[in-house]
């Protein structure tokens, strides 16, 4: 089951669907793993360079830990106006049930300025916990 959240944030739409990947974990193990596609639009009339990144997740047994980087998953793409790019990555988690969020930094490349952009939070469950 894909669940799907969107926020608009200093011109720049960001859109997240997550899913469980039940083939890939293992819950004997304590091992949950999450697939999410995020899809990152650009509404602003400049473009703009996706520079870092930066997440805080969490499970349900308290557990947190912060992924920051340069890009997503090794890329940092440029995006006109209204075009859009879109990557997939993954998460596991030790309980099965937790939550990210984090935030883009941005460049202006019409003035070079630095901004940044909030991945709005999401949860991430496996089904028969919904039931």
């Amino acid at each position: 089951m894909m669940k799907t959240i969107s926020k608009v944030s200093h011109g720049v739409k960001i859109c997240v669907q997550t899913q469980y990947e039940d083939d890939y974990s293992n819950p004997a193990n304590k091992h949950y793993l999450f697939s999410y596609s995020i899809t990152i639009h650009n509404l602003n009339p400049f473009d703009i360079q996706l520079l870092h990144r930066h997440w805080i997740i969490k499970d349900s047994l308290a557990n947190t830990r912060e992924v920051s980087g340069a890009g997503v998953v090794g890329k940092q793409p440029v995006l006109q106006p209204d075009e859009r790019y879109e990557y997939e990555s993954s998460c596991y988690l030790q309980s099965d049930v937790g939550l990210m969020h984090g935030e883009y930094i941005f460049k202006n490349l019409s003035d070079n300025s630095l901004f940044k952009v909030s991945i709005p939070e999401f949860i991430l469950i496996i089904p028969y916990k919904l039931n």
